[in-house]
């Protein structure tokens, strides 16, 4: 007799209605699962609304200011600046305001919140995985960048998966002493590098640039590995932050890219450590702020990150842009086009938004810091054509395309602002809004741009223990006052070298794609002079305008701006000052916490123990 075949087919039910409720709440999640669609649509409104509700207002503002008495052609092009302008500075207040209300005013965790995927990475899971550790070089003296290698070897060697990591150097050098030294150094420090498991490879045709090398690498000895790390030149990582970065990685297969929040290694270069302590304290309100509302379509900012290889290697080869060099021809700033086109591909894009482990160097000098802005303001302004033609992409990534471009319009816009300012004090009819107006309006909106730096000190000192890791309280306090006059003074310097910049990629002008200056050193008068006139003479012109038509008083407003582009000379050479930075290290000016507390993973770029403050915090 035939058994009762009910109870198998209520079984088999019961398995097809898991599996349907399981598909459907799959379709509710992310493609990793970590969160859901709804509750991210809804963190996007907020953000957005939020947005623009800052920029209705500030707008209405800027409005009733210049409209009182009509409008004439100048208070139109400033409008037109402000509203150009203003987008990435209200980003950044909200994205900072968002990320201060997780960490000090939400109940529950803010890391769940923003980042679910972090606790994948705090078990003790053993790692299966094969990573291919790749550093780019290009033109750029080459022992720095071994030794950080060496520490990394040393680092991922101390844990039970060593073997699992080997060691690839990727160069694009095409200057023959420094390729003969690379190589040099290369078979030198080649036992210390891991021996059979590193490898160094120099391509002579540098098609595509640091993409194209990577992509090259990929379609060949970077098949053998599930995972791909990549490194700048200047780029450190601990071996927790690596294995973290690997455990997180295996425990969400549909994960494509893993970025880490990278931070300035300890320096003794005064420059080096006033932005680096600027940008420390303002970034972790920040990125976590980012990281709520982006979830699944997070950055990718080319380095310090972990990529499913293969993912990467089918789904990121990017188009040759139509016209010639230099917003036309091969991407610069390829790696925000490469996180859109991993997230297109239905893999996602997440960032860990917590300091540690992750290091880059800082540049050590202000003309040092204009050329790497000049070359990011270059490739990010490549993206317009790409906003419309890439297709499938969604619609937070195309938003993440146009804020990378905003982040240099915004300099232009301010830059626009103040030059319609000044040129009011040469019409024969002036109107009816002062000179001065126009002047403090660039500093009025540069205010409101530090306030994600006075948020991350507000949350340094919310946090326990988080004034100690700078150092202590009169330290933390002395340093955040000398970083806000060294950020006043530095904005409109940057902005109109960024400014002059965009105007002449207007006409072809490019930037080289060559060497960065890593190491300290000091910059010599005649060098600052040569890059920075541009600002000294603009700064005098304002100054002739505002004492011609105001008289000296209205210099009251636009002191900050004139002392900027005046000093700009002398603040370059005074912030390269060599005995300056090893002061301000021994005083722990601007000190960085891996300068305060002890820190694995740094091995000899660790400020010695006589520069270092934590022997002084007892005192």
């Amino acid at each position: 007799m035939v058994p009762p075949t009910a109870p198998a087919s209520a079984e088999t039910s019961s398995i097809t209605a898991s599996a349907e409720t399981t598909r459907l709440r799959r379709g509710r999640l992310t493609p990793a699962g970590l969160q859901s669609r709804e509750v991210l649509v809804r963190r996007r409104v907020i953000f957005l609304g939020l947005c623009l509700a800052m920029f209705a207002l500030v707008t209405w503002g800027i409005v009733n200011v210049f409209g009182a008495g009509g409008w004439v052609a100048t208070e139109i092009v400033i409008l037109t600046a402000f509203i150009l302008g203003a987008p990435w500075t209200i980003l950044g207040i909200v994205n900072a305001g968002i990320g201060m209300w997780l960490l000090h005013g939400r109940r529950g965790g803010a890391m769940e919140a923003a980042a679910p995927q972090l606790a994948a990475g705090e078990t003790d899971q053993a790692i299966r995985t094969r990573t291919a550790v790749a550093m780019t070089l290009r033109n750029e003296p080459p022992r720095g960048s071994y030794e950080k290698l060496v520490e990394m070897r040393r680092g991922l060697d101390a844990t039970d998966y060593g073997n699992l990591f080997d060691f690839y150097i990727l160069s694009d050098t095409s200057d023959p002493e420094i390729a003969a030294e690379e190589e040099r150094l290369f078979n030198e420090m080649r036992c210390a590098l891991g021996g059979d498991r590193v490898r160094y490879r120099r391509r002579v045709r540098n098609v595509g640039y640091k993409a194209g090398n990577v992509r090259e690498f990929l379609l060949n000895e970077g098949r053998d590995y599930p995972f791909y790390l990549p490194l700048d030149s200047d780029s450190l990582m601990s071996a927790p932050a690596v294995l973290r970065l690997v455990r997180i990685m295996e425990a969400y297969p549909r994960i494509g890219i893993l970025q880490t929040l990278a931070t300035g290694l300890p320096t003794k270069s005064l420059f080096g450590r006033l932005f680096s302590f600027g940008m420390r304290h303002g970034m972790r309100s920040f990125t976590l702020g980012s990281a709520w509302w982006q979830g699944d379509c997070g950055p990718y900012w080319g380095h310090n990150a972990l990529i499913r290889a293969d993912v990467f290697r089918r789904h990121c080869r990017l188009p040759v842009l139509p016209g010639k060099p230099p917003l036309g021809g091969h991407i610069l700033s390829h790696d925000q086009i490469e996180a859109t086109l991993v997230r297109r591909a239905g893999f996602e894009v997440r960032v860990v938004p917590v300091e540690g482990g992750s290091w880059e160097t800082m540049p050590p000098t202000l003309t040092d810091h204009i050329g790497r802005e000049l070359r990011w303001c270059q490739g990010n302004l490549q993206y317009g054509p790409l906003l419309g033609g890439l297709r499938g992409i969604k619609a937070v990534s195309r938003l993440q395309v146009l804020i990378a471009m905003m982040m240099y319009v915004g300099p232009v816009a301010w830059m626009v602002m103040t030059a319609t300012a000044i040129s009011k004090a040469f019409l024969p009819d002036p109107g009816g809004i002062d000179l001065a107006i126009g002047m403090a309006m660039f500093f009025a909106m540069f205010g409101i741009s530090l306030v994600p730096k006075i948020f991350g000190m507000l949350d340094v000192m919310l946090t326990k223990g988080g004034v100690r890791a700078y150092g202590g309280t009169a330290r933390f306090l002395v340093s955040c006052l000398s970083e806000a006059i060294f950020s006043i003074l530095m904005a409109p310097v940057i902005a109109l070298h960024v400014s002059i910049f965009v105007v002449g990629l207007l006409f072809g002008r490019s930037i080289k794609w060559g060497g960065q200056n890593r190491d300290v050193y000091e910059l010599s008068w005649g060098d600052a002079a040569r890059s920075l006139w541009p600002q000294t003479l603009f700064g005098a012109a304002i100054v002739a305008a505002i004492t011609s038509t105001i008289g000296v008083g209205g210099l009251i407003w636009a002191a900050p701006l004139v002392m900027g582009l005046l000093g700009a000379i002398p603040f370059a050479v005074f912030t390269s000052n060599r005995v300056l930075g090893e002061r301000a290290a021994a005083l722990g000016l601007c000190a960085v916490p891996e300068e305060v507390l002890p820190t694995p993973g740094l091995g000899q770029f660790a400020l010695e123990p006589e520069a270092a403050p934590e022997q002084r915090l007892a005192a």
